[in-house]
């Protein structure tokens, strides 16, 4: 079987690579639930220990390190209820997305489309580059999901 690159084949790339998205989404935010503030800033002070002794100003290791140790029981808690909701929402709208429900379309370019926004509010804070490449991939699934949208309309219109 080949796979042939298609508009269509090209959404349901993205749409799914959305689903694991928002499957890890979930996943992290159990792990965050599970494990407090110093555990998560115990394993990244691990986790960097050897690249840090032998390069002091690696570039991830350090904005990982800085990241955690901003890490509090606060930030615990906005980080699980976001991923935990992120995550499910995704999901569910990726479900709707797979199951050609005509009202996940305009849904989903709506929710992704509030994604964004609040990634760029978030970005203004942090000057994540990671926020911005999410973005764009949300942009181009947006894109996608409209042109998708489009044709299941024209095809309803020719089976009528």
């Amino acid at each position: 079987m080949k796979f042939k690159i298609t508009e269509h084949n090209i959404f349901l790339l993205s749409i799914w690579l959305k689903g694991l998205n928002g499957l890890a989404e979930i996943i992290g935010g159990l792990l965050v639930v599970v494990f407090g503030p110093q555990t998560i800033v115990g394993l990244v002070n691990y986790l960097t220990l050897s690249e840090i002794s032998e390069d002091p100003h690696d570039l991830i290791a350090n904005y990982l390190i800085h990241s955690a140790s901003g890490y509090t029981v606060n930030s615990q808690f906005f980080w699980a209820a976001y991923l935990l909701i992120h995550g499910l929402i995704k999901i569910f709208l990726v479900i709707s997305l797979m199951t050609k429900r005509l009202w996940a379309y305009p849904t989903a370019i709506i929710i992704f489309s509030l994604f964004i926004v609040y990634q760029l509010y978030r970005f203004s804070f942090t000057h994540s580059l990671l926020l911005i490449i999410l973005s764009l991939f949300d942009v181009l699934v947006i894109v996608l999901t409209y042109l998708e949208y489009q044709r299941l309309k024209g095809l309803q219109l020719v089976n009528k």
